[in-house]
């Protein structure tokens, strides 16, 4: 991984940080993320003009990819429903960077080196420590809060690999996000007519200024993602992309008045930790 492409993905990291300590409208899990998605869809619909129609092989990796991101939001609104918003959300973020190198490895033959793994394993279990803070909460989780976590990450890790494989197909990384976050719009908009009724467009539209912002740096950051991965290996980069549960620690911290605790600290150094093996590997 090049610097360039490692600063580009920590980028994308603190900006993935940021939308998410913005979201402060008044919708519920669903209506939230469906407006988030609607608005990276509708910042995304200008480039269509501009970029190339993907080719008929890339098209079944962007249905796969939809498919995986309606699974994704899901399970994670199943998730924040069934336990705590602040170790459901980095259980799932956490454990997805370990089934990306998997799958990268047997289903796309891609192995990161020796030290890259090391960092990989280093920055998911810092992440997964800093969601528990080291064990305290861990009785409160329970098993169906956890099922819905893992299974989040298993969309997450799915849609990662499927994207980077079909951006690294498409004419260029610019067309095929474009193209996937139309469709994902499309297909949202669709889940919430379907589960909501016609009713709750009216809803989402109240709030539309908050859902085009955070959709336009969901979109520019998730864009970064795509684009890393057709430079360097899709795991590095899966996993690179999780530091933005450190940059949601800072921003606490710093904006928010949280307090830095021991484990809170040993985790960030963990994640360090894993991102200086990533860089040297």
């Amino acid at each position: 991984m090049t610097l360039f492409v490692f600063l580009a993905v920590l980028s994308a990291a603190a900006m993935h940080a940021i939308w998410n300590a913005l979201v402060k409208v008044h919708l519920d899990r669903f209506l939230s993320i469906t407006l988030m998605t609607l608005g990276t869809g509708l910042a995304a619909l200008p480039a269509l003009a501009f970029v190339e129609v993907p080719k008929p092989e890339v098209w079944p990796y962007i249905i796969a990819s939809v498919i995986f991101h309606m699974g994704y939001r899901t399970f994670l609104v199943g998730a924040y429903q069934a336990g705590d918003f602040a170790q459901t959300y980095p259980l799932a973020r956490g454990a997805a960077p370990l089934l990306s190198a998997l799958g990268g490895i047997f289903l796309l033959g891609e192995v990161p080196a020796p030290l890259a793994i090391a960092g990989i394993v280093m920055l998911s279990i810092g992440t997964l420590v800093m969601s528990f803070r080291g064990g305290a909460h861990l009785e409160r989780l329970n098993l169906r809060a956890v099922g819905f976590a893992l299974g989040t990450s298993i969309f997450i890790a799915s849609y990662t690999l499927s994207d980077g494989t079909g951006a690294r197909l498409a004419a260029t990384a610019q067309s095929y996000a474009a193209w996937v976050f139309v469709c994902d719009a499309l297909s949202a908009l669709a889940l919430c007519v379907a589960f909501r009724g016609p009713r709750s467009l009216a809803v989402l539209a109240r709030d539309w200024k908050a859902g085009l912002f955070t959709g336009a740096l969901s979109g520019a950051a998730y864009w970064i993602v795509m684009w890393a991965m057709t430079k360097a290996p899709i795991a590095s980069v899966a996993s690179l992309r999780e530091t933005s549960i450190l940059f949601a620690m800072l921003i606490s911290v710093l904006a928010l008045g949280e307090k830095m605790t021991v484990w809170r600290a040993a985790a960030a150094l963990g994640i360090v930790a894993g991102v200086a093996a990533l860089r040297m590997g």
